[in-house]
Formats: structure tokens, C-alpha cells, sequence
């Protein structure tokens, strides 16, 4: 495993739909995402983006660019992780959350227009570096503090 492949969860976020989600101290994770997080849009939620997960680095970004919200869960992520390096993570890819979570990546997060209310700027702001949404392939608790790693998966 190398450097770029793990990380440390620096924050577990939900709320009741909507931004900016709220830092909890921790989390059950199932199948349909973290208990108690819930979605005002259909379009978000459901088993395939169950779980959205936040690079510390790219929030840290968007603050050099002025962004003026940047405390975790202000992009509506669940899990904003630290060390984790998200250039080299793909659809398909495995990222285990502490001991027990599982998640596979299902696809680049795409920046939802709720994000003008942050700036001006947004969607377009985050194109590139806007994270990911994730099935949860295994549940469990999470908290900040846990490590967040990718798993290299054997190759066909």
C-alpha cells in the first residue's frame, strides 16, 4: 500500500437533508448510508451513493480560492478524509473505513447547483476535485480519527 493510497477520516457529517451537513462524533454505516442522514433531492441518496466522501485537500483548495464556507461537511459530504490521495481513486475502487466499512466507489460526485448558495462560482468551481459517492459493500461505525484506505484489488 503506498502513502497516497491511505489517509485518516478527519470528519463524519449528516444531517437532515441539504447543506452544510453537521459534524457528529460518529456514524452507523448500512447499506442505505450513515443512519439519521437524510436528502431534499431525489437525485441524491439511494444504495449506489449511499456514502459521499471529501478530500481535506481539495477543501483546503477551495479555501486558497476564497472560498468562503470550508469547515467539513459544507459541500454535503459524509466523509471528509485527510492523506487519502483521490487523484488516483476510480469508479470501482475499494476504500475500507477504519476496521469494519467497506465501500466501492460508484462514481465522481457530481457538484450540485445547491453549492451557489456557497458561491457564485459553484458548480463549476469544483469540476475535477468535487469527490466521490459510494455503495457500502460492508457496514459499521465510523468516527473521526479512523484510518481511510484504498484497497488494491487483484487484477483480472
Amino acid at each position: 500500500m503506498t502513502d497516497s493510497s491511505k489517509g485518516i477520516l478527519v470528519a463524519v457529517c449528516l444531517g437532515h437533508g441539504g447543506i452544510p451537513k453537521p459534524v457528529v462524533p460518529g456514524a452507523e454505516v448500512t447499506v442505505d448510508g450513515l443512519v439519521g442522514d437524510g436528502h431534499h433531492s431525489t437525485r441524491h441518496g439511494g444504495r449506489d451513493r449511499a456514502v459521499s466522501l471529501f478530500s481535506a485537500e481539495d477543501q483546503a483548495c477551495l479555501a486558497r480560492e476564497g472560498v468562503p464556507c470550508t469547515q467539513p461537511g459544507s459541500f454535503g459530504e459524509n466523509v471528509l478524509t485527510e492523506g487519502l490521495d483521490f487523484r488516483f481513486i476510480r469508479p470501482g475502487d475499494h476504500i475500507s473505513l477504519g476496521d469494519e466499512v467497506r465501500l466501492e466507489v460508484h462514481d465522481v460526485r457530481s457538484p450540485c447547483a445547491t453549492l451557489k448558495s456557497l458561491d457564485a462560482r459553484f458548480p463549476d468551481l469544483l469540476q475535477g476535485r468535487s469527490g466521490f459517492v459510494c455503495r457500502v459493500l460492508s457496514g459499521g461505525r465510523i468516527a473521526a480519527g479512523m484510518t481511510a484506505c484504498r484497497i488494491e484489488l487483484p487484477t483480472p
